[in-house]
């Protein structure tokens, strides 16, 4: 078996194997440094009419010049003209001596008068302009220290994506900062001893490093985003400790046995090595159905996600064995009083587990019916799930310039929300052109949905060919008012005013219709990927345990508590009831992406528990061990390690729950429930009531799938390979 082959090469040669995986680590750290990383563009996930429309725009060439707003408000009471005016003016002197500035705007007035808008047009393009934007800030700063009795702020792009990346990156160092200790302090409980509890975190975290390296590498064909590093480090986490867990467990119960550190080390290859290969098999299978979506971000994230699992089934086979050998007794020091006196306990049975087992394996109808019965409950509020994209209203009120956007949206609507309507026709045609926009523009400025307070710009590229207009919406950008404008726009308005011009091609895009067509695009592709995933996955199962029913309960289980997971997100955050628990506003949606990247991502991980229950309960029934026996045997053996392994998901998971943005706290909260819903309710209540119920058609196959004979895993004993005996 090559599991054995590569361990037993591993554990005979240890310096070897660990040089060679540390200078991987380091060669993959190395080059991802020097290559950078490739970020991803908005034109690059964009379809459909929004393409058109930003495909007529780049060929316009125009200039994109990044324009930030220093508000002026009155902090109680009416704003003062004339006082106002004033310190607009000295805004745009000092904004003029910036050398970051191009130009200032002529100060623009509220239509109701309380505030005073003066724009700010910035040398730098919308790519780099964040990375200039702190000169403008610390001028308006200054100027606000200066005013106190005036309300002096900035808003722009640039500034809005500066605080949103210093939030995000708070949140990613949060992540980190209590990821880790989080883990080690639950390992220590699951292992007794600092060196044993350590040696997972090692791993996983040395996978992270890597894949993080390779992703940078890849990112020069699929360009990455802001989501691959964060998805990279809780991937690794989970797997990289998951793997070495099943690992160690198993190599240290062979050695409680009077084992060898070899032979210790081969028979975990052999049994948890090989259930390692699979399950990173099965996550990396539903980490690919992410490809079948087209959409870039997509495909940066199972990129990163597949590279950071295999890195860590390579880590779990060869570094790790070698670890192990290495150490030999000293893995379990040193030893943490108490605490190794529970783990390193053995002789019988888990009295605990054989209490929580003792219902399934006594009744299985009827706990099959309850425990299944409660999980489709909590799965059916799914049915009324509402996708929505995080907008700028789902941002935490608590960041400042959400504050400050707030109130210059509520002053200036038409600086809010937008469409964007780019035209593209013969040079010749641009006064039809315009007088069809501008025909545009008063069809809608007697409709109070749209933001009307004053006629938008034309910008017309220097071959007169290509128009564009925004029109402004009252609402935000994912409400229901922006989401029927867009409709009436490209169903209605727009055919009726630009289709009177001959020879012209015309789109609607923007954020608004970028959003809208984002959610259709993943409605459409969730069940394809649902399909392809649990394609694949049956044949990954049935040919690694040769049965067609373990296949088949496998993606029933693990289908129950991916519904269980989208239940729960729609009862906590389509409703108001868990806001301030979480601290979040409830926006009455699911964040769209989410549903497809908790499935592949749910669907993948849970196999890990999955494989490893099931090929201990396996091993027993090649032994001739009676289903019942064999089911209580291979749960109560597993139960402590898929207890570890579930504890430190859920911990890292629950991390991200408190993070500030909506998308991360609703991640977090559905890949935590799952988990723990996985590894209670599904592996020690309906899993072994369902094999119970099943018995030996738990292990039929057609004679074809079989082969004629059971390809068993062998297990080394005392250096020799005995091949477990099929049943049945």
């Amino acid at each position: 078996m090559t599991t054995v082959r590569v361990a037993r090469w591993s554990a005979t040669h240890p310096w070897r194997a660990i040089g060679a995986w540390v200078l991987f680590v380091g060669v993959c750290v190395w080059a991802g440094g020097a290559a950078g990383t490739r970020e991803s563009t908005d034109e690059d996930s964009m379809k459909g009419e929004v393409l058109l429309a930003q495909q007529i725009v780049d060929a316009g060439h125009f200039e994109d010049p990044t324009v930030e707003n220093v508000l002026i408000t009155a902090r109680s009471g009416t704003l003062d003209p004339a006082r106002a005016s004033t310190v607009a003016n000295e805004v745009a002197q000092r904004m003029r001596g910036l050398a970051e500035v191009a130009r200032v705007g002529t100060p623009v007035p509220a239509p109701n008068r309380s505030a005073v808008l003066v724009p700010v047009t910035m040398k730098a393009d919308s790519d780099h302009a964040k990375d200039h934007v702190q000169p403008l800030l610390d001028t308006t700063a200054a100027l606000q220290a200066a005013h106190g009795d005036l309300r002096i702020e900035q808003v722009g792009g640039a500034s809005l994506s500066k605080a949103l990346d210093d939030v995000l990156g708070g949140d990613f160092k949060k992540a980190e900062l209590f990821s880790v200790p989080i883990t080690l302090a639950i390992l220590l409980l699951a292992f007794g001893a600092l060196i044993a509890a350590g040696i997972p975190v090692l791993l996983a975290m040395s996978a992270v490093f890597a894949a993080i390296g390779l992703s940078a590498l890849t990112s020069h064909l699929i360009p990455s985003n802001e989501i691959v590093n964060s998805m990279v480090l809780l991937m690794g986490l989970a797997v990289g400790v998951d793997y070495s867990l099943f690992y160690v467990r198993r190599e240290r119960e062979e050695r409680a046995r009077g084992k060898t550190h070899i032979d210790a080390v081969e028979i975990a290859a052999a049994t948890s090595g090989h259930a390692v290969v699979v399950s990173g098999l099965a996550v990396i299978v539903s980490m690919a159905g992410m490809y079948i979506t087209g959409d870039q971000q997509f495909t940066a994230i199972a990129t990163g996600s597949i590279l950071v699992v295999a890195v860590a089934v390579i880590g779990s086979l060869t570094v790790l064995p070698a670890l192990l050998a290495k150490l030999g007794r000293w893995v379990d020091r040193p030893r943490i009083p108490f605490v190794w006196r529970l783990t390193a306990r053995g002789g019988g049975r888990p009295r605990f587990w054989s209490a929580v087992l003792r219902p399934a394996l006594r009744r299985p109808v009827i706990t099959l019916a309850i425990a299944t019965t409660a999980l489709v409950a909590l799965a059916v509020p799914a049915f009324a799930m509402k996708l929505k994209l995080t907008a700028e209203a789902d941002l935490p009120r608590s960041i400042p310039i959400m504050q400050s956007y707030d109130r210059m949206t509520a002053a200036f609507p038409s600086t809010g929300a937008s469409h964007l309507v780019a035209v593209r026709a013969p040079a010749a045609d641009l006064p039809q052109v315009k007088a069809a926009l501008t025909d545009l523009y008063r069809r809608t400025a007697g409709d109070d949905r749209f933001a009307h307070d004053r006629m938008p710009e034309l910008r017309t590229s220097s071959d007169g060919r290509v128009t564009t207009m925004e029109i402004g919406i009252r609402g935000a950008s994912d409400s229901p008012t922006a989401y029927d404008t867009l409709a009436e726009l490209r169903g209605t308005l727009v055919p009726a005013t630009l289709g009177t011009v001959p020879g012209a091609d015309y789109a609607v895009g923007g954020w608004i219709a970028g959003g809208k067509d984002f959610n259709t695009d993943m409605q459409r592709s969730l069940l394809p990927v649902v399909g392809f995933v649990l394609a694949l996955t049956f044949l990954v199962m049935l040919f690694t345990f040769r049965s067609v029913v373990v296949a088949v309960t496998a993606i029933a289980l693990n289908m129950l508590s991916v519904g269980a997971a989208y239940g729960v997100l729609v009862l906590t955050f389509q409703h108001h009831w868990a806001e301030n628990l979480l601290g979040f506003h409830s926006n009455g949606g699911v964040v769209a992406w989410l549903p497809l990247i908790l499935f592949v991502i749910l669907f993948g991980l849970s196999m890990d528990y999955h494989v490893f229950v099931v090929s201990r309960i396996r091993e027993a029934a090649l032994r001739g061990v009676p289903t019942r026996e064999a089911v209580a045997q291979g749960i109560t053996t597993s139960a402590g390690t898929v207890t570890s392994a579930a504890a430190v998901m859920v911990a890292v998971f629950s991390i991200f729950a408190t993070l500030s943005t909506l998308d991360m706290k609703q991640m977090g909260v559905g890949l935590a429930v799952a988990i723990l819903v996985d590894a209670t309710i599904i592996r020690a209540v309906i899993l072994p009531a369902a094999m119970t119920l099943l018995g030996q058609a738990n292990w039929w196959a057609p004679r074809f799938i079989r082969g004629g004979r059971d390809q068993a895993w062998s297990v080394p004993v005392e250096g020799r390979s005995r091949e477990l005996t099929p049943v049945g």
